[in-house]
C-alpha cells in the first residue's frame, strides 16, 4: 500500500470536527470522491478484489470492490453531506457496536468500532503509539492542532490481505476530548 506521510500542503486547515458530531455509515455503492477532503490515501489489490483507503478530516473511506459488488464504509462528522441511496447502515459513532451485513454473492462485510474516552495520560500515551507505529506501516496522517492542544489528531489505518479476506483496524483521535475511536472492519469473500 502506497503511504506517504506528509501533511496536507494546499493551505485547507486539518482539525478534526467534535468527536460528539460523528457518524458511521456503510454503502452498497461507491460515493462521489468530492464529498470527502482527503489527506492520505492507499490502495490495496490482492486476488479479486480491490480496495481504496483514505484518510479525511472526521475519519476514514473505504471503498472495497469485488466483481462488480462495491462496498463504502465512512466515519464522517454527522454534517458531512451524505446520500442516503443505497445506504446500509446509518448509525451515530457512540459507545460500542458491532455489524454484520451478507452482500450478493455472499460476500460479508463484519465491523465494530467503538468511542473511547480516556484519561489524558493514558491518552496521550496511546497517541505517541500511533505516531509512531504510523511512520513506519500502514496510512497515517497528523492534523493540525485546535490550538487547546500542542498536538493534532491522528489517523491511522493498519490492512491485513489474505486471498479471500481483507482486515482494515483505524484509530483516528480527539486530543480536545481526549478520546480515541477504534474501528475494525472485515470484508470477506464467499
Amino acid at each position: 500500500m502506497n503511504s506517504p506521510h506528509k501533511r496536507e500542503s494546499d493551505g485547507v486547515l486539518s482539525i478534526r470536527p467534535k468527536v460528539a458530531e460523528l457518524v458511521f455509515s456503510m454503502y452498497g455503492r461507491a460515493l462521489h470522491p468530492e464529498l470527502f477532503h482527503v489527506f492520505q490515501r492507499g490502495v490495496v489489490e490482492r486476488g479479486t478484489y480491490q480496495a481504496k483507503l483514505e484518510i479525511t478530516a472526521a475519519g476514514h473511506v473505504i471503498t472495497w470492490r469485488y466483481h462488480g459488488l462495491t462496498l463504502t464504509e465512512v466515519a464522517a462528522a454527522s454534517n458531512q453531506p451524505l446520500p442516503r441511496q443505497r445506504q446500509l447502515l446509518y448509525c451515530r459513532l457512540r459507545g460500542e457496536r458491532t455489524e454484520r451485513i451478507v452482500c450478493r454473492g455472499g460476500v460479508i462485510y463484519q465491523t465494530s468500532f467503538q468511542l473511547e474516552s480516556l484519561p489524558e495520560d493514558v491518552f496521550w500515551t496511546f497517541q505517541q503509539e500511533l505516531m509512531r507505529d504510523g511512520q513506519y506501516r500502514g496510512l497515517f496522517h497528523q492534523f493540525e492542532s485546535s490550538g487547546r492542544m500542542a498536538l493534532g489528531a491522528v489517523s491511522f489505518m493498519h490492512v491485513e490481505t489474505r486471498l479471500r479476506s481483507m482486515l482494515v483496524q483505524s484509530f483516528h483521535t480527539f486530543p480536545d476530548d481526549y478520546a480515541v475511536v477504534k474501528v475494525q472492519s472485515l470484508f470477506e469473500l464467499p
